[in-house]
């Protein structure tokens, strides 16, 4: 797909000449659709390039097919994950990576995912591979190539184009490492203040003191450093870095580079969301002078142009965008272009499930949970009862617990500020009896308790439904049905919990057959009928003709590509799976032969024309009635006049 990006550009005035004309830049995106497969294994992807910026968020899509049955016996996809890396054989769920904490989500659903990526690191560039793995021997498959990220960071680039005549005539640009998809237009700051630009580059006059910065449209947020238009110091302030995440407890650096043209009056930082609860937002106040940051702040300045805010034992309150400015006698930085993003997290470990409860351990499965992590390239950290696990580097630890065990986690380099600890032995325990297949109408017993002394209560969650236990924390189902089908959560008072899935199965309901296309079918023609049925086990489908104990078809659709009349019929589909069988009310398909059509077109035609013969004589006697009318009043009126001459 081919965009035009420009239009005509107003006239441009250089010193030297003028300029008129139009500039037109075209670009071409060219969007690649990625298919590996075999044997009905495959992974589409839907771009196998993909350029972001820095900051911003990016979707990495795929959709992927296996054999529905593989020697009889039905696929089920057990797991999705994306990855970039492997260790040893294992492929690494980025999902579980320190460094993409808080930042992932899965999207996935019917032979679809979505990878999403927020507040995107240039260290995030990679390929990134989808792998899925199914309950049959061997049923593992990988994306291969996968596809290309590339995270990008505008720059400004200043060229002088009449460097001697006419230095103060500049030349601007915006430019990016990798081509963004559609930047339909720019936005453009001068001073930090938004000028009426919105192309990729300008000539302009500019000032000795002038900076300038760039940014996408729509991503007003992520805009360039600001930088000199000239080689002498000019008004800007640049952040070393436009988000940080630090750990609750810690410290932290903020940064920036700056520079003004004439000596500064004053230079602070500060935070808008604090002035804003302050009711100070146009007279900004320095954050050396807020209690609220109280023997926890200082402004530090090791070299000349770079100015550095350190804040000490963070509290998630800190959480916010921070800012440099400075006054001059004659300008002043108001920083209303984006500073840097500060989010103080936590870390916390939680319990994903229970594996297995024995008298006197409980395997489970934890997790290390966070809203971000810090930047670099980071691995986790396992403590049990205070001994650090060497083995275990990603977000989920799986073992065996005895009473008193107890969990943390942390960031690698960041030991000092653990989770809080987690003593497994008090998870609840969620179970069902019977613990095989559960059968649409059988007895079912949950069981949610927790194995501690003294006892803790729990609660029984279904969704958002509170299902009531017993004193001894069991539910009942006297009649299991299929609308029981799903999650069932347990949790304690101190908010600890374990689910467990319950898959009831049952025979098909009623089917329904759908048929394209609809009406009456002419010979020669395609037809095709679909059968549908909720059923767990999945259903299979079998098509037979009323009066014909033989079985036309097989699978969820039937196809008859060369209409007879002879196809004409009633027909139904049975569902069937291992917990029974049902049948479709029938569809009456009529077929009409060509000769059929033609006799019923000479007999539509026929009726048409005997139909309006009626009509052409009613016509024809009007139009004879009305001359013999006029003649009639002719002759009368004759007579009178000869009666009146007599």
């Amino acid at each position: 797909m081919c965009l035009n990006l420009s239009a005509a550009t107003a006239e441009r005035r250089t010193p030297a000449m003028r300029l008129k004309g139009a500039q037109a830049a075209i670009i071409c995106l060219l969007t690649l659709s990625a298919v590996q497969g075999q044997d009905g294994w495959s992974v589409t992807y839907t771009s196998t390039q993909i350029c972001a910026l820095k900051g911003s968020t990016v979707d990495i899509h795929c959709t992927y097919t296996y054999p529905s049955r593989v020697n009889g016996n039905v696929t089920v996809v057990e797991k999705a994950v994306w990855f970039t890396k492997m260790k040893g054989d294992e492929h690494v769920d980025v999902g579980t990576e320190a460094e993409f904490a808080g930042r992932v989500q899965y999207q996935c659903d019917n032979k679809d995912c979505t990878l999403r990526i927020t507040d995107l690191r240039e260290s995030d560039s990679a390929e990134y591979k989808f792998r899925f793995v199914t309950n049959q021997p061997g049923g593992k498959y990988s994306g291969s190539p996968g596809v290309t990220l590339s995270v990008t960071v505008l720059q400004a680039q200043v060229i002088k184009t009449w460097p001697t005549l006419y230095p103060t005539w500049k030349k601007v640009t915006c430019q990016s490492s990798c081509r963004l998809p559609d930047p339909h237009s720019y936005v453009w700051y001068q001073n930090e203040v938004n000028i009426d630009r919105k192309e990729s580059s300008f000539e302009e006059y500019f000032g000795d003191a002038d900076s300038i910065s760039c940014a996408v449209k729509g991503y007003e947020k992520l805009p360039s450093p600001s930088v000199c238009v000239d080689d002498q110091t000019c008004n800007r302030v640049s952040y070393t870095s436009r988000s940080i995440c630090a750990l609750k407890g810690s410290s932290v650096d903020i940064s920036c580079i700056y520079s003004h043209a004439h000596p500064a009056l004053s230079k602070f930082w500060f935070s808008p969301e604090r002035s804003h609860q302050q009711q100070h937002r146009s007279h900004p106040e320095d954050l050396r002078k807020d209690s609220h940051y109280a023997g926890r702040v200082e402004v530090i300045e090791t070299e000349r142009g770079r100015s550095t805010l350190r804040i000490r034992d963070l509290t998630e309150r800190d959480s916010a965008e921070y800012h440099f400015k400075f006054k001059t006698q004659s300008f002043e930085w108001k920083s209303s272009l984006p500073g840097t993003t500060l989010t103080v997290t936590a870390l916390q470990v939680k319990v994903s499930r229970i594996i297995s409860v024995h008298q006197t351990q409980t395997e489970a499965e934890l997790k290390c949970e966070s809203s971000c992590s810090p930047a670099g390239r980071l691995s986790y950290v396992w403590f049990k009862n205070g001994q650090k696990n060497t083995t275990q580097q990603t977000s989920a630890y799986t073992d065996y617990f005895n009473p008193g065990d107890n969990i943390s986690c942390a960031f690698s380099g960041y030991e000092d500020y653990r989770s809080p600890s987690v003593y497994p032995s008090k998870l609840p325990s969620v179970s069902v009896s019977p613990s095989g297949e559960i059968v649409e109408g059988s007895s079912v017993t949950l069981t949610c308790r927790t194995h501690v002394d003294p006892a803790a209560n729990s609660i029984l969650y279904k969704g958002n439904q509170t299902l009531p236990l017993t004193l001894e924390g069991i539910y009942h189902f006297t009649s299991i049905s299929s609308e029981d089908r799903g999650i069932y959560e347990c949790k304690t008072e101190d908010q600890l919990s374990v689910s467990l899935f319950i898959d009831v199965q049952y025979a098909p309901k009623l089917p329904s057959v759908s048929v394209s296309p609809s009406g009456e079918l002419v010979e020669g023609s395609s037809v095709t009928l679909t059968c549908s049925s909720d059923a767990n086990p999945a259903a299979n489908y079998t098509w037979y003709k009323e009066d014909d104990n033989s079985a036309k078809a097989s699978g969820q659709n039937f196809i008859i590509t060369d209409v007879r009349p002879e196809h004409s019929g009633s027909y139904y589909c049975e569902a069937q799976n291992t917990r029974g069988r049902h049948n479709s009310t029938s569809h009456h398909l009529t077929v009409v032969t060509g000769k059929s059509i033609i006799v019923q077109n000479i007999i539509r035609l026929t009726s048409v024309v005997l139909m309006l013969i009626p009509l052409l004589l009613v016509i024809l006697w009007m139009r004879k009635k009305k001359p013999l009318s006029s003649t009639a009043e002719s002759n009368e009126l004759m007579e009178t006049m000869e009666v009146r001459v007599r």
